[in-house]
């Protein structure tokens, strides 16, 4: 797997030796004569080509690195926070156990006076070693006991109740909040991943129309050479024609039948003026070409560049989008924390703290001359 480079100070020194040395690539290049080149180097835009492929291939390893790296880091938070839960519901349960096995009401020491105040007692200790301070119920002491057990078991069912409701609401928002931020990271990895493959698709775009850019550029270089080289054959064979056959080479005594003094000029004739004219309308013609090939480029770059933008657009649209979809959802979360918050602050005030002291309470305290 591809490992990043994150060393303070080397992207610096790295990128200027790298200039450096290009630098010094191109000068030997440019003042070399062996290697210099007229018009398109083909090999330098060759080379530049697979640099750029090269840096992609870098570029795109890199960002598998940072993908796979976000995607253990998300995997480890979520393992720790289920981690954390269980061991709070394992505490939880283990508390329950001791309370249940270690403080049951049945083991307190008076649990035979609350269990059957009416039965006969259990008294280890004989009848004639018990005084008056050996008591544990007095005559008259146990009225209303009954009624308050009652009460008070159903306070205690009360409570339990209320605080079973707590707990199910605290893990029904525990679980929507979770619910949220997977969502949240979900959705945000998904936005990343589309926008990497836009980046990548714009990319490849970019290549392939400067690729297609320069191989037409390279193939009309070489049919400008080409036919260069076949004019300058038949301006040779031309001349060999002419000074095989001129007058020189035949020794012809007679003149052309131009008249006049052989050190004025007349004028062309009709051959040279029809040559003339010929050549002037293969130039028009390739001039003509020309133009027509350049704004068939500007057009093609015209296109793409709308094309690009157009994407851009929908790019931007999306993230709005998804950004009100999440505003929305974090408003509807906190609107259900308020009414949450609410509902418990009822319940606290209502019906959990409804015996407020009075001001007889605290007057029982500190009246003493002490």
């Amino acid at each position: 797997m591809y490992q990043p480079d994150l060393t303070v100070g080397r992207p610096t020194t790295t990128a200027a030796e790298r200039r450096r040395s290009a630098e010094e690539a191109r000068k030997t290049r440019i003042f070399n004569t062996h290697q210099r080149v007229m018009g398109v180097d083909v090999n330098a835009l060759n080379q530049q080509v697979q640099e750029r492929k090269l840096q992609e291939s870098v570029e795109k390893q890199r960002d598998n690195a940072f993908d796979n790296l976000r995607n253990y880091n998300d995997k480890v938070l979520l393992l720790q926070e289920t981690n954390e839960k269980e061991k709070q519901e394992a505490i939880h349960a283990d508390l329950v156990q001791f309370w249940t096995t270690n403080q049951r009401k049945n083991d307190s020491i008076n649990a035979h006076l609350n269990s059957n105040p009416k039965g006969p007692y259990n008294l280890t200790i004989p009848e004639s070693q018990l005084g008056p301070s050996s008591m544990h119920l007095f005559q008259g002491e146990g009225i209303g006991d009954e009624q308050k057990r009652r009460e008070q078991m159903k306070a205690n069912e009360r409570d339990l109740h209320a605080q079973m409701d707590e707990d199910k609401r605290r893990h029904m928002a525990n679980q929507h909040r979770d619910m949220l931020i997977s969502k949240g990271l979900v959705k945000q990895d998904l936005q990343w991943a589309e926008q990497a493959a836009f980046e990548e698709d714009l990319r490849k775009e970019a290549h392939l129309t400067l690729d297609n850019y320069n191989q037409a550029l390279a193939v009309d270089q070489t049919e400008k050479v080409k036919e260069r080289q076949r004019r300058e054959v038949r301006q040779n064979f031309a001349e060999q024609v002419h000074i095989l056959t001129s007058d020189m080479m035949t020794e012809v005594a007679q003149r052309e039948g131009r008249g006049g003094r052989p050190d004025s000029y007349k004028g062309m004739n009709a051959e040279e003026v029809n040559r003339f004219n010929i050549e002037k309308a293969e130039q028009l013609r390739q001039r003509q070409r020309q133009q027509d090939g350049e704004r068939f480029q500007d057009t093609l770059w015209d296109l793409h560049f709308m094309k690009l933008s157009r994407q851009a657009e929908e790019q931007e649209m999306r993230e709005a989008e998804l950004k009100r979809e999440q505003r929305i959802q974090m408003d509807q979360y906190n609107s259900q924390l308020a009414m949450e918050q609410q509902a418990r602050q009822e319940f606290l005030e209502k019906k959990l703290y409804t015996n407020k002291p009075t001001e007889d309470f605290f007057r029982q305290f500190n009246t003493s001359s002490r």
